[in-house]
């Protein structure tokens, strides 16, 4: 994968209710959203933006040298947010590969960045995303806790047949909690955004079940461990230890 065909697209808004204005949340004297923009750059897969509605988080990003692109106000998602951006960063369509890499992952590994990227070698690949084995009850009951269904096709590969909030498959072997990075084909992001929302996709609350009922195909990358996400003030907290001890 050459660097001048991925561009690593970060969407990030102000509107989260759980924990308001999220993305500019203080962890070590940085902004959260410049910790995420900082692994897509060490990963060194290609170009890295932040897609934004928020003039604020714009200004955040360039005052610590990122690149950050302003996008429409009504998306419905992250995925229209990027689609918007990559069109506006690369109107003559020489990125082949874009990935999404949500604004709330400020302990993500570079490493896991560049790991979602293997799958889309393979040309039969539309969209790529990571898993990683679950090991407790806890993680396995949470619907919070999605889970990746699929069958192994490699080692440490999967071809996703299904997510869910359910705990499943149900039977002894592994189960796969999802982390909720993706790398799209160019052609697969233009052909999801514009699909309507699917009648699993509304029913699990999962917008990836949107591209599976298409009939395009999802790998799944497995890793060792789950990056945190960052959706209340305690995980806020865990997210500053983690970084304080660098």
């Amino acid at each position: 994968m050459t660097e001048n065909r991925t561009l690593v697209l970060i969407p990030a808004r102000m509107a989260a209710t759980r924990l308001p204005g999220k993305p500019l949340l203080d962890i070590g004297g940085v902004p959260m959203i410049v910790h995420v923009l900082r692994r897509a750059e060490a990963a060194g897969v290609g170009r890295v933006a932040v897609a934004t509605d928020t003039p604020e988080i714009a200004a955040a990003v360039t005052a610590h040298g990122g690149l950050a692109v302003m996008t429409r106000p009504d998306h419905p998602s992250g995925s229209d947010r990027i689609y918007e951006a990559l069109k506006t960063l690369d109107p003559d369509g020489k990125a082949e590969i874009v990935v999404n890499l949500q604004g709330d992952f400020p302990t993500i590994s570079p490493d896991n960045i560049r790991d979602v990227l293997p799958p889309l070698a393979d040309p039969a690949v539309d969209i790529a995303t990571l898993a990683a084995q679950i090991h407790t009850e806890e993680e396995d009951l949470a619907p919070s806790v999605v889970k990746a269904i699929g069958s192994p096709i490699g080692p440490r590969r999967l071809r996703a047949l299904y997510f869910t909030r359910a705990t499943a498959p149900t039977g002894d072997g592994p189960r796969y909690h999802h982390i909720g990075l993706y790398a799209y084909r160019r052609a697969a992001l233009e052909r999801f955004v514009l699909l309507p929302p699917s009648p699993l996709e509304q029913q699990e609350k999962l917008e990836q079940l949107r591209a599976l009922e298409a009939g395009m195909r999802i790998d799944v990358m497995i890793v060792d461990t789950v990056p945190r996400g960052v959706d209340t003030p305690a995980d806020l907290e865990t997210a500053r230890q983690i970084l304080a001890k660098g």
